[in-house]
């Protein structure tokens, strides 16, 4: 070779060497090089995980946002990749989204083959699912390759590595302890036996999967500020699932929800194409379209769906197994496999949004302007102005999280043809210039229909969640679906916040709170926490001519009287804080019904509340009962688990509160006399669920299983008829459903005059999530009821259905000075139940004082 060929080979390859080194900065380490070990090879902590994103945001076009803390006060975050020219428009971009959702106001954004596809990755919602967190950052440093590049040209993509750090570290930090000096993979290890308060939830023990749309937890609430100010075109979950399943991506299951258009549809098989091509090619086994349905709201694949985006759930076997684990079948499954399977899906849906973002932007543009005009039967949802406003902003407040607009009706008016929710037939209704009116046609359009339509449209009934969900009945209001489009006044704030009250020159009698919401069971924590002394009428009574229900909280000075002048200031300054109303008692002398003085007027003794934990419990009933109290109540609670219980002096306690749970180590005849006696002597023991199980056709308990002579006659004939045994073994499913209830809506008939309905009309919306059903109680207090009637939404099986009528839901049963509470029913389900929120109050606070 000549010396001039060889100059021009030397620069030809420095001149590739510096448009290499341009692409890819030489700073920039791979999750390898950084963290000193190969993914895979071991857990990285959450600390690690957020040290290294802060590496790519240094080193490269990766804007990174801490969007939040955690219960735990660990870090939530974004980071943002995009082409280098993108990245420095990141608002221009999110703001040009925005308009084309109708949600900022101004000209229409602007749709072209240059407009970059928004595609959000989710990770780690499930902290012991765990190859998702260590596939976001191999995803996360091969987007920013030369050989991806072409991707970032159309396309922004959000990575959130890990929603749940606290669930996360609670797995990872105990696999280190667990695990030996190499990973074992015996299903029998202990590595590879998670303990029952699994890695999976947050602190609270809530499943943040399941709090898309509900946002009760931190995380979720934080989160949900920085998507709705991005609204993506694509958002993508990832989580595992058993060991011995292998991959599952889109397209989902039925059933679809019926608001999920004809293009969320199709895209779902066109990206499951895309990954298909990738998974064959490297010889993976995955299915679709088999386990995970499109239904209930909640979820991070179902509530983007109402939001506009092609939303999806992706799924890895090895869940809660650690480096390596041994299947059924023999096979070793790696965290290195894992982890691969989640970062080729990754790249794959920014692939195939690349190749068709101006198609995606173009239909995401179209769901919106469809939203203007929407072909629903509803054009207009009434909230009624004869609701409890405490009640009618907590319902306001949860539309705000949403973006879904409202306002005052603008004129009086009569409207025909509405569903009025409580009655459950159409009606004329009339309208008042007081009346919050939601309309349907606005930019959240669909998420409005799926969170408010009174019946769930249901095309498959193998799904796996609560098929029933409607607000005004989740949060106990009062309200219509109008088939009338009603106009709105935005010009006046729909929920005027109360003024502080004025201090009443001399210190008065004392003051009265009306008993209806949960906001007035917070005021009463409020108090005793500050050492006030309350009571509580037992039965109504009326003074200035305005009558008080049951359950009214009376403040008295003659119980203050440590307090001073200073009674009226502490408690008027308490109630200023929660924006609660107040009525100052003039008098003790009432113009009917009871006098302050009565005995029917009783002192409140601050609840001492245990709550039990541990193996036999359910950790997310525990979690709901903990956060409750912590994070609602703001009221002290202790926790006690069963390993220790019976080592336990429960006479330090008044009231006892048992998740859902089996409780099989309390199932024994001494140990149920325990706790029997410990009630006799005053306490109150409140048993949610399945802890039900632990008292019913036991010596001494009045809880009973409800025998229905028919359906045992019907059983008995039916199983003499050899025909009936000839059943298809593809219809198993679908023939177990039959006595299922899948989380359904029930009307209750309510006994409010009992202080565990106090505050509560007479009847009560209760979700069903059992088909167990109880007797009546022959000397008991049945509160709630299920009776010919009470079926409203959701799906019910029908052996299930035909024997809910007649069946006790809440029930009291007073033993000796104290009492047993059974709620067959979750009145806090996921702490989203917000009609429960009060009646759960009820049974701490109100029975048995």
């Amino acid at each position: 070779m000549s010396i001039k060929k060889l100059s021009l080979l030397l620069l030809l390859l420095c001149i590739t060497y510096i448009t290499q080194a341009q692409n890819l900065p030489s700073d920039l380490q791979s999750p390898e090089q950084f963290l000193g070990y190969k993914l895979g090879s071991r857990y990285t902590h959450n600390h690690q995980l957020v040290s290294y994103f802060k590496h790519l945001a240094t080193n490269s076009q990766v804007k990174l946002r801490e969007y939040g803390k955690t219960y735990e006060n660990r870090p939530l975050l974004v980071a943002f990749i995009a082409s280098k020219a993108n990245i420095g428009k990141l608002d221009e971009i999110r703001q040009n989204n925005l308009k084309l959702t109708g949600l900022v106001e101004g000209q229409n954004g602007q749709v072209s083959a240059e407009t970059p596809a928004i595609v959000w990755l989710s990770y780690g919602v499930h902290g012991n699912e765990t190859s998702s967190t260590e596939a976001a950052m191999q995803t996360a440093y091969e987007l920013l390759q030369p050989q991806n590049a072409k991707y970032l040209e159309n396309t922004v993509v959000i990575i959130d590595p890990c929603l749940n750090p606290d669930g996360r570290d609670r797995y990872a930090n105990w696999y280190v302890q667990m695990q030996g000096l190499k990973p074992n993979s015996s299903p029998d290890a202990k590595e590879n036996r998670e303990p029952s308060t699994s890695g999976r939830q947050n602190h609270y023990l809530f499943d943040l999967n399941r709090d898309w749309a509900w946002q009760t937890q931190t995380e979720t609430q934080q989160r949900m500020v920085v998507y709705q100010q991005w609204m993506p075109h694509i958002h993508a979950d990832f989580h595992e699932m058993g060991v011995n399943s292998s991959y599952y991506f889109a397209p989902a299951a039925e059933p679809y929800h019926n608001e999920i258009t004809a293009f969320q549809r199709s895209f779902q098989v066109e990206i499951g194409r895309n990954h298909a091509k990738h998974f064959d090619k490297n010889s993976w086994l995955y299915y679709t379209k088999e386990r995970f349905d499109l239904l209930y709201p909640s979820y991070g694949d179902s509530y983007p769906m109402f939001n506009g985006a092609i939303g999806m759930t992706y799924e890895q076997g090895g869940l809660g197994k650690g480096i390596e684990m041994m299947d059924s079948k023999g096979k070793i499954v790696t965290l290195s496999d894992r982890i691969a399977h989640h970062h080729t899906v990754g790249i794959s849906t920014v692939e195939i949004a690349s190749l068709n973002n101006k198609k995606i932007v173009e239909e995401f543009k179209k769901y919106f302007d469809n939203a203007k005009n929407p072909t629903s039967t509803y054009k207009s949802y009434v909230i009624a102005n004869t609701n409890t406003p405490n009640k009618v902003k907590e319902v306001l407040k949860f539309l705000d999280k949403h973006q879904i607009r409202y306002g005052f009706a603008a004129a009086n008016l009569t409207t025909a043809n509405s569903y009025n929710y409580f009655t459950a037939k159409n009606e004329s209704v009339n309208l008042k210039t007081t009346d919050i009116v939601i309309p349907v046609a606005q930019p959240k359009s669909a998420l409005l229909r799926v969170l408010f339509n009174p019946k769930t449209v249901i095309t498959d009934s193998l799904t796996y969640d609560a098929t029933a969900w409607s607000v005004p009945y989740m949060f106990g209001i009062q309200a219509f679906a109008c088939t009338e489009k009603i106009a709105i006044n935005t010009k006046e704030k729909p929920f005027a916040i109360q003024a502080a009250m004025a201090i009443p020159e001399k210190s008065p009698l004392g003051y009265i709170c009306e008993w209806k919401s949960f906001t007035d069971l917070q005021f009463l924590t409020s108090l005793i926490n500050a050492g006030v002394q309350v009571r509580f009428a037992e039965t109504p009574f009326t003074v200035n001519k305005k009558t008080y229900a049951a359950g009214t909280l009376i403040i008295m000075k003659a119980d203050n009287q440590y307090l001073g002048d200073d009674f009226g200031a502490k408690v008027v300054k308490l109630a200023d804080a929660m924006e609660q109303i107040l009525i100052v008692a003039e008098t003790g002398f009432a113009d009917s019904g009871i006098d302050f003085g009565s005995d029917a007027v009783y002192k409140i003794t601050p609840p001492k509340v245990a709550i039990l934990s541990g193996n036999d419990v359910s950790t997310t009933s525990f979690g709901q009962v903990w956060h409750y109290f912590d994070e609602l109540l703001k009221y002290p609670v202790t926790t006690i688990d069963l390993s220790y219980f019976s080592r336990v002096d429960l006479n330090s306690y008044n009231v006892l509160i048992l998740p859902d749970g089996s409780y099989s180590s309390l199932d024994d005849e001494e140990k149920l006399a325990k706790l029997r006696a410990w009630v006799q002597r005053g306490g109150r023991i409140i048993a949610l669920e399945g802890a039900n199980q632990l008292f019913v056709d036991k010596k001494d308990f009045g809880l009973k299983k409800h025998k229905d002579e028919k359906e045992e006659e019907a059983k008995k004939a039916a199983a003499i008829k050899p025909a009936t045994l000839l059943k298809k073994y593809g219809d198993r499913e679908r023939n177990y459903l039959t006595d299922v209830i899948q989380g359904s809506i029930y009307k209750t008939q309510f006994d409010n005059t009992h202080p565990l309905g106090f505050g509560y009309p007479d009847y009560y919306y209760t979700l069903r999530q059992t088909a167990d059903v109880y007797e009546f109680f022959k000397e008991g207090w049945n509160v709630a009821a299920v009776t010919e009637n009470s079926y409203v939404d959701g799906f019910a099986g029908a052996k299930a259905k035909a024997k809910m009528k007649n069946s006790v839901v809440f029930g009291v049963e007073n033993i000796g000075n104290g009492s047993m509470i059974y709620l067959i029913d979750d009145v806090l389900f996921r702490n989203s139940w917000q009609n429960g929120f009060l009646l759960f109050g009820n049974a701490v606070f109100m029975v048995g004082q």
